[in-house]
């Protein structure tokens, strides 16, 4: 069992006052994100099926949840565990302008997640796409995309706070961009957690860009599914990946903690390089990847943010499961309300 206890540990909000946080937090932060980004809100699934190759592959290493649809010939479907490519396909379904995009209230389930203080079973995120030009698909215009969505961030922190007082903001007023490739230069004799710990600590808010490529242990910084963010494209000084995490320091667990993973996505030609690089090319006979493939899907960019784990920081909580509603062992139920950690 994975579990930090922090020393002489006490929420600074009650059950009551949580929920109550947690309404008005989810609230603000769609209108600033949709508004920021320009983007409309769209139904998610809570299922597609196995054929369309829709369901997100994370790593590529995670199982999703299957189950048989009687009324359909039990053809197979499967929970989601993120929205990246059905995203990217209602982009093109709904018409969506140049310059705009969608978001969608996503709940997902991932069974093989280790249970610890960030992770959960259930995951619930903010899933977001919006249109781009070719000419976009840069660096520079990357940065710019996670500079909005770190102001968004930092808004609705102050707006808890003026409601909240006891909840006293804590990220730095601007976020550092650092490439993986540089990190693993930095801190080569340690892991990309322990990476992203050291960096995370120092500046207190970080973007690392590139996760996905190899680096030069012959290891990513981080697995990442090769069919929709871009981390082969070449950019700067040699580095790859159009890609990234936005990663905060969380005071409470002293620790860092991953609140969205986004990036530009994919095109043809970068699409069949990935696929090549993680020996999935018989992928290109799915639904998504033929659309792509014929043209039919515009230029993106988009990702995921994770509320709970943003609520989290927001409200210096030290469980995830203080935020959302979801299954533990019992052994870490039993531990942390031993240590004053009230799990809902």
């Amino acid at each position: 069992m994975r579990l930090i206890i922090p020393d002489n540990y006490t929420s600074l909000l009650g059950l009551k006052q949580t929920e109550m946080a947690l309404k008005m937090m989810k609230e603000h932060f769609e209108i600033g994100l949709s508004s920021e980004l320009r983007l409309r809100r769209v139904t998610a699934p809570l299922f597609v099926l196995s054929s369309t190759g829709l369901n997100d592959n994370l790593r590529g290493v995670e199982e999703p949840i299957e189950f048989k649809i009687k009324d359909m010939r039990d053809q197979e479907a499967e929970v989601v565990q993120s929205l990246a490519k059905w995203k990217r396909m209602m982009l093109r379904d709904y018409d969506i302008e140049l310059g705009n995009g969608i978001y969608t209230d996503m709940n997902a389930l991932r069974k093989d997640e280790e249970l610890d203080n960030l992770h959960s079973v259930y995951v619930d995120q903010w899933d977001w796409e919006r249109v781009i030009t070719k000419e976009e698909k840069k660096l520079d215009y990357l940065k710019k995309v996670v500079r909005q969505i770190y102001a968004t961030i930092r808004r609705t922190e102050f707006y808890l706070f003026s409601l909240f007082p006891q909840v006293r903001p804590q990220l730095p007023e601007e976020i550092t961009f650092i490439h993986a490739e540089q990190l693993y230069e930095m801190y080569p004799d340690l892991t990309p957690k322990q990476r992203e710990d050291k960096i995370c600590e120092k500046y207190g808010a970080v973007f690392i860009i590139g996760i996905g490529a190899v680096l030069p242990d012959g290891k990513p910084h981080d697995l990442r599914s090769p069919d929709y963010d871009d981390w082969t494209t070449e950019t700067e000084n040699g580095f790859k990946g159009l890609n990234g995490d936005i990663i905060v320091w969380n005071k409470v667990l002293e620790s860092a903690c991953e609140l969205s993973s986004m990036g530009i996505r994919v095109d043809e030609k970068e699409l069949v390089r990935q696929l090549k690089i993680s020996g999935d090319m018989d992928r290109l006979e799915l639904l998504f990847h033929r659309r792509l493939m014929d043209g039919e899907l515009p230029s993106a960019i988009g990702g995921g943010i994770g509320q709970s784990r943003t609520a989290m920081m927001y409200l210096q909580k030290a469980h995830i499961g203080e935020i959302q509603s979801a299954i533990w062992p019992g052994e870490m139920v039993n531990h942390c309300r031993k240590c004053g950690i009230k799990l809902m």
